[in-house]
């Protein structure tokens, strides 16, 4: 199959388009957490917006690989009946676990920005993460997921937890092809999200960085091989290194606020081309 290579430059503040990076957040094991489902506009008092004039989210090697006809799904409802539901599924990231307010992590942020720039079409967002999943256990909910939103676009962000919890890449792949069956039965495109950077100099993951990078490498080749968008998020960012901590707050692991807007707009940017 042929693929299209799409190599976008995010500037915040700048209000253009420009990069597409896709990636796998972080996970916190939690019961019970509230979810923050994002249709609708953000509660009274919260601006989504507010912190990204002042931050850098300058990235220098953002990625994203379109197989075949790209988000073709996608650019059907966008064209057809102006509508684009998203479901994102994933661990503590996609929940937006680290964020000091819900509205700040990177699904509200997301669907703010989409709709900003897509003005035109009713962008929905659901919010399916769930901290502390491994890929086996969002894989076990999948269908149900996808069955309750019927969504145009399924972002997975994928591989965080399964490196802290050292699972072999053999289960890991094994787990991704349960999903990818679900997924193409579900007639969806799919955009696959590695994991974060952690902090070089860390308390408490020092070192994971090379096996974050391994699990990078491996999804990048897994999706290419199954015809899906790919977003690089771990050498995305690399080039944030004006961001607080790298946009991972106190405990090493979890997206901060600047985190998670800056992977919200360059992706916001880079979604927003790819359906138009």
């Amino acid at each position: 199959m042929t693929r299209t290579t799409v190599l976008l430059a995010a500037f915040i503040g700048v209000g253009v388009g420009i990069m597409v990076f896709l990636a796998a957040g972080p996970a916190r094991a939690q019961a019970g957490t509230e979810r923050f489902p994002t249709e609708g506009p953000p509660p009274p008092g919260a601006d989504p917006a507010a912190p990204l004039a002042s931050l850098d989210c300058t990235v220098n090697t953002a990625v994203v690989t379109l197989a075949d006809r790209g988000l073709f799904r996608s650019r059907l409802a966008v064209r057809d009946i102006s509508r684009l539901n998203i479901l994102a599924l994933g661990s503590s990231s996609i929940e937006g676990v680290g964020a000091s307010q819900s509205e700040f992590g990177f699904v509200p942020r997301l669907q703010n920005d989409l709709r900003t720039r897509l003005p035109e079409v009713a962008v929905n967002v659901f919010n399916r993460g769930i901290g502390g999943e491994s890929a086996f256990e969002t894989v076990n909910r999948m269908k149900a997921e996808i069955e309750t939103y019927k969504p145009d676009l399924v972002i997975w962000q994928v591989g965080t937890n399964d490196v802290l919890r050292s699972r072999p890449w053999t289960a890991i792949q094994s787990d991704i092809a349960r999903g990818q069956a679900i997924l193409d039965a579900a007639d969806v495109d799919v955009l696959l999200i590695d994991p974060q950077r952690l902090p070089e100099d860390g308390t408490n993951f020092r070192g994971k960085n090379a096996d974050l990078a391994e699990i990078a490498r491996r999804l990048a080749t897994e999706g290419s091989r199954m015809g899906y968008a790919v977003q690089h998020r771990f050498e995305a960012m690399a080039s944030w290194t004006g961001l607080t901590r790298g946009g991972i707050g106190p405990d090493d692991l979890h997206m901060n606020d600047d985190g998670y807007a800056c992977w919200a707009r360059v992706t916001a940017d880079s979604l927003a081309t790819a359906v138009r």
